[in-house]
């Protein structure tokens, strides 16, 4: 009896190991991706809003599936046609009144479509992402603090896209960085952001002081330091 209790034992550490490695082998699942249209994004989803603002009688030059400067500018003109947000971005809403069912094609973002994600949280990750991975999160939750900061602002655009692909807002948007796929760290930030923790107390600005080269940037009051960036406002 001791003997068969004994391997009983051995047997189910076994099989407790043999799953705990099949665990440990399963691949990371990504963070789910919003179906919008957007800056960076391509593919079937971008050209079905391509085609159906060209039925509609907007320029969007040829559909070919690779959101540019007529697709943005065909998407606002959209929206304020309709009464939408007018943030340039093919969100939820905006491919209802098209007629698109939302999470049809791929939002070119990735290759999932469907989210728990709307289209702020997105961005706002996906800029986290760009310019903060790699710092405290704090520091993470604080540059999506300057952003929303940014758009409660009258000196800043009134959207968090806007905000975002304001030229020259962000090195992230410049250098690509911004159109990498957002961790769930960043996701979190994003959305700590967003309830409102801001850990700047309102600040506008932020830049790395070892590699910024602008004199302007320093005119403006530093206030924090989190990480490599400080924080600051006028």
């Amino acid at each position: 009896m001791k003997g068969r209790r004994r391997y009983g034992v051995l047997l189910g550490i076994l099989l407790l190991g043999l799953f705990c490695l099949t665990m440990l082998g399963q691949p990371r699942q990504a963070a789910p991706v919003s179906s919008l249209v957007s800056w960076g994004t391509s593919g079937a989803l971008v050209r079905q809003v391509q085609e159906k603002l060209a039925q509609l009688g907007y320029d969007v030059g040829n559909p070919d599936g690779i959101f540019g400067v007529r697709t943005y500018e065909a998407i606002r003109q959209f929206q304020q046609d309709n009464g939408l947000t007018v943030d340039g971005i093919a969100g939820s809403a905006t491919l209802q009144r098209l007629g698109i069912s939302v999470g049809s094609g791929t939002s070119g973002t990735g290759e999932n479509s469907g989210s728990d994600y709307d289209e702020d949280q997105y961005l706002l990750a996906s800029i986290i992402h760009g310019e903060a991975r790699g710092e405290p999160y704090e520091g993470q939750v604080a540059v999506g603090a300057v952003v929303l900061n940014r758009v409660d602002s009258p000196d800043f655009p009134d959207t968090i896209a806007e905000v975002i692909f304001q030229p020259g807002a962000f090195d992230a948007v410049a250098d690509n960085q911004f159109y990498l796929t957002p961790n769930d760290t960043a996701f979190q930030a994003a959305e700590d952001a967003l309830n409102g923790w801001d850990p700047t107390n309102g600040a506008l600005y932020y830049w790395n002081p070892v590699t910024a080269t602008s004199r302007w940037i320093w005119s403006i009051p530093i206030t924090v330091s989190i990480g490599r960036h400080v924080f600051g406002v006028k």
